[in-house]
């Protein structure tokens, strides 16, 4: 992977350094195509695509031959509506908030009907509009989040009227357990999945996520919406990751110092070094996404070493131990790995006791960000 200088990104003033391999991401893309076909690859672009760049991100993918992309809110639909081309289709999964269908159906934008209430502002808006309005209908098969239940999918299914002037391009659901292959909760939503299906013949079902597309085909439908996988990140709990790297965050020293015994560290003296320590101050805190919870846990990596996080995140700035480095390896504008080669993204999520998810969400925009 090809990267700035030091000197370039840093004597812009950003705290850190973050690429993101669109080459990767399409091979991701591109692997996904392969293991899901006949079924449609879409790609869940919410949060910004997950924290890396949605216009970026959906560019890319749209030259790799997705045309179905999914955000959460409308006002992210809005934004990227611009980006692509006519011929790309953005569905709001959070459906519409009362009083955009009319902005929505003029912009192009297909929204997720989760409600009979949806359902029925969406009819309205179509009989205004004077044609038919796209949709997709989801329905709940067991996570308790969004979409409607099996009495309400037999209700619309029986009274057309419901339904008047909506072409519904597919219905969904969302599986819960998708990241855990052996979870019996998996087949008792394909299950409920099948039963709301028989309810809509001819309708395409839309039902695999990232973990979903890997299950198997009863667990994906006609189209499936990865969203993690895309961006490197590990979709299932197979025995072998399945996906590239697409993520790389550094950022650089801004101190280094050496402290006696008995010295505390950071905020609420939560550290105390026990022995004389070589530390460094990272330019990078939880505003960045070095999230709080990797204090006295986590680590940022220095050609091979790792550095252990001691004391508390803070918000612009993370400690490490560097004593394990040769004295004076390190100095100011050095560049610490902080995802990378020596340490993955799913490594930094562990050491944090979350999710890869919420690590790449909470990326922030003081970056110095490269798209390679």
């Amino acid at each position: 992977m090809d990267m700035v200088s030091s000197t370039e990104w840093q004597k812009t003033g950003a705290p850190g350094y973050l690429s993101v391999d669109l080459s990767a991401l399409k091979r991701n893309y591109r692997r996904i195509v392969s293991t899901v076909s006949p079924a449609r690859a879409a790609a869940v672009v919410k949060a910004d695509a997950y924290g890396l760049g949605a216009e970026k991100v959906s560019s890319a993918l749209y030259q790799e031959g997705c045309r179905d992309f999914f955000v959460a809110q409308y006002g992210e639909a809005v934004t990227l509506r611009p980006v692509l081309s006519k011929d790309a289709a953005i569905y709001v999964l959070n459906g519409l908030q009362p009083g955009s269908e009319t902005d929505c159906a003029l912009r192009g934008i297909i929204p997720v009907l989760n409600s009979l209430e949806q359902v029925a502002r969406w009819r309205a808006a179509a009989t205004l509009s004077g044609r038919k309005l796209p949709a997709l209908l989801q329905f709940d098969t067991g996570m308790s989040r969004l979409g409607m239940s099996v009495e309400e999918a037999e209700a619309l299914a029986a009274n057309a009227q419901l339904l008047e002037n909506i072409d519904v391009r597919y219905i969904m659901s969302h599986l819960a357990c998708a990241d855990e292959a052996d979870d019996v909760h998996n087949g008792l939503q394909a299950e409920q999945m099948r039963l709301i299906a028989d309810i809509f013949p001819g309708i395409p079902v839309s039902f695999g996520n990232s973990g979903g597309s890997f299950l198997g085909e009863k667990f994906r439908g006609a189209m499936v919406r990865p969203g993690i996988a895309l961006y490197g990140g590990r979709p299932t709990d197979m025995l072998e990751h399945p996906m590239e790297p697409v993520v790389r965050i550094e950022g650089s020293v801004v101190q280094t110092r050496t402290v006696p015994a008995g010295t505390a560290v950071g905020y609420s003296a939560t550290y105390i070094a026990q022995e004389e320590r070589r530390l460094a101050a990272v330019s990078l805190g939880y505003a960045d996404g070095i999230l709080r919870s990797l204090s006295s846990k986590g680590a940022f990596v220095y050609q091979g070493v790792r550095l252990p996080i001691v004391g508390r995140v803070s918000m612009d700035s993370t400690i490490v131990d560097v004593s394990d480095l040769p004295e004076g390896a390190l100095k100011l504008g050095s560049r610490v790995e902080f995802i990378g080669d020596h340490q993955t993204l799913e490594d930094v999520a562990e050491q944090a006791g979350t999710i890869s998810w919420e690590i790449l969400t909470s990326i922030g925009n003081r970056y110095y960000r490269q798209y390679i």
